[in-house]
């Protein structure tokens, strides 16, 4: 299971006989859930006033960093295409595992530094991702457009005889060339209709040159055939030929083009390869800065929140729970038990201000989920959530 309950609760007469209450009720009797201390640094509270705001900005701020951290690792599954099964192996965390990020979690002092405000830590935070942001829509678009360039090139290079690129399916000697009056046709015959242009391609038009058909290619369902005639007479055998549902390409042989066109597809392909490396890289980075900040900014909104909630000085144990899947609902009961007294007005399951919806800032009564507990879902599984 992906999902973890980042909670916090007053200190007891320590914050260490508070982890022990909840850790011996979830874990050591009940196997309800694994738990993890969350460790928060000594962070700067400012005034209660800043925290009512900062409170909001945090919920705003934790939605937009949670929304890029999917979008970078949805567009690393893009890009590895048909390695796509791999891309779990590549969501890294500084270096290891998302779980063993989270439930290890320590603060990073030195992209975070706690002298800082909560403001200013939670707006280094923004612009770091953000910055981020910025750089995945332009890395994108430029290896969007150059795999979509090689696709449509790739396309033109199968599919049926009516639509795909004729080049490398013709050599020189099908083609008249240099004449002043005569031109060699392509022409595209269902396979039904074989025996009938066989037949009947000499009589389509006068000053068609006999015998002059060959047979270049043929897919499941068309025939590609040559015809040399007269230039002065193409117009009119295209007419007759359409009549008979037998299709003329257009098509001109010409060396130095045709080997442009090869080229083209072999620098493009060059190019995509040469970029994948790097984006794979420059996504695995990005992906851990922002899962980690993301973490950062769950940490920032525990500390305002029990801040606001349980008052100062600052004493409050943060606490990370690994629910068990089959349990969820019995310890959600057993931390009302344990917590209901802080908060008459969260009833049991929790929704007091899901129902009412007052909207107190700071106070996250807007939330979908009140408990008396301070309370925040975490969810690692960036691979099958949608952003």
């Amino acid at each position: 299971m992906s999902e973890y309950w980042l909670i916090s609760a007053p200190g007891d007469k320590t914050c260490q006989q508070t982890w022990e209450t909840l850790n011996n009720v979830t874990s050591k009797q009940n196997s309800l859930s694994i738990n993890y201390k969350f460790h928060i640094p000594d962070l700067k509270v400012g005034t209660l006033d800043q925290l009512v705001g900062l409170s909001d900005d945090l919920g705003k701020l934790d939605s937009f960093v949670d929304q890029v951290t999917h979008k970078v690792a949805s567009y690393l599954g893009e890009v590895l295409e048909d390695q796509r099964d791999k891309l779990q192996e590549n969501l890294m965390a500084n270096n290891g595992d998302l779980a063993v990020y989270l439930t290890h979690f320590q603060w990073d002092m030195a992209k975070y530094p706690i002298k800082q405000s909560l403001r200013n830590i939670a707006d280094i935070i923004s612009k770091q991702v953000g910055q981020i942001d910025a750089d995945l829509k332009t890395k994108s678009s430029v290896y969007n457009n150059l795999k979509s360039s090689l696709q449509n090139m790739e396309k033109k290079q199968t599919g049926s005889l009516l639509t795909r690129n004729l080049a490398d399916l013709v050599r020189k000697e099908h083609f008249i060339q240099d004449s002043e009056y005569l031109t060699t046709l392509l022409v595209v015959v269902p396979k039904s209709g074989f025996s009938d242009w066989n037949q009947n391609y000499e009589k389509l038009t006068d000053m068609i040159v006999p015998r002059s058909s060959q047979l270049v290619s043929q897919d499941n369902d068309y025939g590609l055939f040559t015809v040399t005639l007269f230039k002065k007479v193409a117009e009119e055998f295209k007419h007759h030929a359409r009549e008979k549902k037998f299709i003329v390409r257009e098509f001109t042989y010409n060396e130095v083009e045709l080997a442009a066109g090869k080229n083209e597809i072999s620098k493009l392909v060059t190019d995509k390869k040469k970029q994948f490396g790097p984006l794979v890289r420059w996504l695995k980075v990005n992906f851990s800065e922002c899962f980690c900040a993301w973490i950062h900014v769950k940490a920032l909104r525990v500390f305002v929140e029990s801040v606001l909630r349980y008052g100062l000085p600052v004493n409050f144990q943060a606490m990370l729970l690994h629910p068990n899947k089959k349990n969820t609902k019995r310890l959600r009961d057993v931390l009302h038990q344990l917590y209901g007294h802080l908060d008459s007005s969260a009833q049991q399951g929790g929704a007091a201000g899901s129902h009412d919806s007052v909207d107190i800032p700071g106070l996250g009564f807007g939330q979908a989920e009140y408990f008396p507990y301070v309370y925040y879902k975490i969810n690692i599984d960036m691979v099958d959530s949608k952003a």
